[in-house]
């Protein structure tokens, strides 16, 4: 019984500094966020460029494609992998630039953590909105070996991007009879009209 009452003791003083060791790298990276792409005079183009080096810092990338694309991770052959988790990674610079700005930009409040097991930390924070509207509910899933912390997710008011990426991916990909090369067309082709849209802005 007093082993088993150290055991849990252990547990939590390990949970314990794997969720302060998760909160401090959000709130580190909120930090860098705000510093690096949030001043008035940044161009698109240097906004994103400086995100990219962000997202490839913080978020673990590989994993979250691998993720994204479920079962037909095994299918791809290794130029397709590679070429996927490349245009995987543009798609996800473009699209989230912007909204990242906002997540974790100037109203960011970091709340507290929760261990899920012993590699993952949900981070609570929220984002308050202008005139008093009602905060938003950002979710940071971090991933750590206890030395090297990345974001696995981001949840926006309990809508998960890896798992909302994954639905679209599949979907597209039973379109394309399950070809991985038929995603990457997609991908090409949408990251071209947000790259445009961008330049048009």
């Amino acid at each position: 019984d007093r082993r088993q009452r150290q055991m849990c003791i252990r547990d939590r003083v390990k949970a314990d500094a794997i969720e302060d060791g998760s909160r401090q790298f959000i709130q580190v990276m909120a930090d860098q966020a705000i510093q690096s792409l949030t001043a008035d005079s940044l161009v698109q183009a240097e906004r994103v460029k400086r995100f990219r080096v962000l997202f490839n810092d913080s978020f673990a990338v590989k994993s979250i494609g691998k993720f994204v694309l479920g079962r037909y991770w095994r299918k791809a052959n290794d130029v397709e992998k590679k070429e996927y988790l490349s245009l995987f990674e543009d798609l996800m610079v473009i699209s989230y630039v912007d909204q990242f700005v906002r997540y974790a930009g100037e109203g960011f409040k970091l709340k507290n953590a929760r261990t899920e097991n012993e590699t993952t930390v949900t981070v609570f924070s929220e984002v308050k909105r202008p005139g008093g509207a009602k905060p938003i509910h950002v979710d940071w899933r971090v991933g750590t070996n206890g030395t090297i912390y990345k974001v696995l997710d981001v949840v926006v008011e309990g809508a998960s991007m890896s798992n909302t990426l994954r639905a679209d991916f599949g979907s597209i990909l039973r379109q394309k009879n399950g070809k991985v090369s038929g995603l990457i067309d997609v991908l090409k082709k949408k990251i071209l009209s947000l790259q445009t849209e961008m330049q048009n802005q």
